[in-house]
């Protein structure tokens, strides 16, 4: 992995643990978007993009739009402290398990676009996709028939997903775009 995605993990747990961590609503709401962000970008990074949109979409969008809403239209409790106490052993337990977990996973993740990848690895399933997808989809482009067809499934439920978080966010904003 490149330094670029040690410096995205390294943002993406940080505001994990700064949402987690912080007392002040609107605080937190601020930070859980730029997770969101980080991990939209992430997915970018590794090159799926139908989940980098989702996720920017619902988790930095929607998500992030819906609770600045409801905080706006509910009274915001003061609070004296920015952050929660931290319990020391239990950020003990936890970091050793993030770095066990960091020094046994990462070293392992192939690069992006590596030829020693398992799709590379495994030319026949790679070929079958490119070859043959026209012939058993009618789509010229292989990428929109895998997404469209052998993922049919997977595409429906996030098409429904972001849909749902669409006709959500128009009933919490009363608008009435059918009128």
């Amino acid at each position: 992995m490149s330094l670029f995605a040690y410096s995205l993990a390294v943002f993406i747990l940080a505001t994990a643990v700064a949402t987690a961590l912080f007392r002040d609503v609107l605080s937190v709401i601020i930070v859980f978007g730029a997770y969101s962000l980080g991990m939209a970008i992430l997915y970018t990074f590794l090159l799926a993009p139908d989940v980098a949109m989702t996720e920017a979409a619902i988790g930095a969008g929607v998500t992030t739009l819906l609770l600045l809403l409801t905080i706006a239209r509910t009274t915001r409790p003061t609070t004296d402290r920015l952050a929660e106490r931290i319990h020391v052993p239990a950020v003990v337990a936890v970091g050793a398990l993030v770095l066990v977990l960091c020094t046994a996973v990462l070293p392992e993740m192939y690069a992006v676009g590596g030829t020693e990848t398992p799709v590379w690895s495994n030319p026949e399933v790679t070929q079958h996709y490119i070859t043959e997808t026209y012939e058993q989809t009618g789509v010229e482009n292989a990428v929109t028939s895998v997404l469209a067809a052998y993922r049919g499934f997977d595409t429906f439920g996030e098409a429904v997903v972001v849909f749902a978080a669409g006709v959500s966010t128009l009933v919490v904003l009363k608008r009435e775009v059918f009128a």
